[in-house]
């Protein structure tokens, strides 16, 4: 086999494919494309650049649909507040790093809350990065905007955004203090002092503020759903705590049931169709950190098909491999964070398999230390991320092409056998 000059060809690395893995693959991109995947041992000659995958596996990139993360990186202690086009930047190279190269930043609209999550700041940051974004990206950067039901000042705006062509996902959350996350009102007072440190007199006004007449807040529903429709928007719900509130979503046009706060409301979703998506984050820690349903559970009841990384990007590569074991189903797994998401969000077409046609976003994976690490990925058939592990001279000699050494294979001039 032969590579056309100027294409890039990753081989030696174990393609995982949506319902197999490919050993000893070849995959040839050409113009930020995939243009074909097969298997078969030996070097392939080579007359273009060449990633040797020294027997890593071979993922579609990560597509995130819910990230918190620009959050934390914008403000990373309170009041502490970075510029959003430094953040934006600085995060894509985090997210690369951790196989994610289409992320979801997530945005909150709720006209009570404070900090980054009010109304003015959240659309003034969407703004700051999607202009960022038609400039240069390194990788796929979306926006999830996520509205809080109980918020009236807020539905002007979003609906300026969605008109705008800047929003990508529409949510619909219930933080109201007695179901979904917070079951009781303490829970919320304490989330609310510990995460913009109010006093009580604040925490009151919001929990007041959010007492909305439930007249209003179906008509806000209705208004947004079918924007989001008329738009073609993927629509999600959020921490759902029974399958009444599932079906009364599913009527609106949401698809998408994110986080659901018991296997009940998970299995309805799921028996309507709907994506069900859990946090990685839950699957590692072996729990919620509100106590509510653990995502394995979700998981082995089959209802959950979607892993996003929620507040902790790294957290994804990490329970796919940990999904993989118990579910003994490596393609499976690796669907939750690719295929699965890319279906969710309208994106199958172009991303989310390793398969002749769809964009070139790639992600090498390697045992390190017995545990997985990316160490190279490709956006569009661009290499954007390269890491090499150093170790002691005895560990390369027992465990040679390991962990990211000798990947780039005469690049520069191309050649080799």
């Amino acid at each position: 086999m032969k590579a056309v000059a100027g294409d890039l060809v990753l081989y030696n690395g174990r393609a995982v494919l949506p319902d197999r893995v490919v050993e000893d693959a070849r995959i040839i991109i050409r113009d930020g494309r995939i243009e074909d995947v097969s298997g078969g041992p030996g070097r392939p000659v080579l007359s273009g650049r060449a990633l040797d995958a020294c027997g890593g596996f071979v993922l579609p990139g990560f597509i995130d649909l819910h990230s918190d993360a620009i959050e934390r990186e914008i403000e990373p202690r309170p009041r502490a507040i970075f510029p959003a086009e430094l953040a934006y930047r600085e995060l894509e190279k985090k997210a690369a790093g951790h196989g994610i190269t289409t992320m979801f930043h997530s945005f909150s609209f709720a006209d009570a809350e404070l900090g980054l999550r009010s109304t003015e700041t959240a659309a003034e940051i969407i703004r700051t990065i999607t202009n960022h974004t038609k400039q240069s990206q390194l990788i796929r950067n979306r926006i999830h905007l996520r509205y809080e039901i109980a918020g009236v000042r807020a539905v002007p705006a979003i609906r300026r955004l969605i008109e705008e062509d800047r929003v990508d996902l529409l949510s619909f959350m219930d933080h109201t203090p007695g179901q979904g996350q917070f079951k009781t009102v303490e829970s919320y007072r304490n989330y609310l002092q510990k995460t913009y440190h109010l006093g009580l007199e604040n925490i009151e006004e919001i929990l007041s503020a959010k007492k909305l007449p439930e007249g209003l807040r179906d008509e806000n529903l209705l208004v947004l759903s079918a924007l989001a429709a008329r738009r073609g928007l993927p629509l999600a719900s959020h921490d759902d705590d029974s399958p009444e509130q599932v079906r009364r979503y599913y009527q609106l046009g949401v698809r998408i049931c994110e986080f659901p706060v018991i296997v009940e409301a998970a299995l309805a979703a799921g028996n309507m169709g709907m994506h069900v998506c859990v946090g990685a984050p839950n699957v590692l820690r072996g729990g919620s950190q509100s106590n509510n349903v653990r995502a394995i559970d979700v998981i082995r009841s089959g209802a959950a098909d979607i892993l996003c990384s929620d507040y902790y990007p790294a957290a994804i590569l990490h329970a796919v491999f940990q999904v993989a074991a118990e579910l003994g189903d490596l393609p499976a797994a690796v669907n939750m964070a690719t295929l699965n998401p890319a279906r969710a969000a309208g994106l199958e077409g172009e991303l989310g398999s390793l398969e002749a046609g769809k964009a070139a976003d790639l992600v090498v994976v390697q045992d390190c230390g017995g545990l997985p690490a990316v160490v190279a990925v490709v956006v569009g058939g661009r290499p954007v991320y390269r890491v090499e592990y150093g170790r002691q001279e005895r560990r390369e000699k027992e465990r040679p092409g390991r962990c990211g050494q000798g990947f780039w294979a005469e690049c520069a001039g191309g050649g080799g056998k």
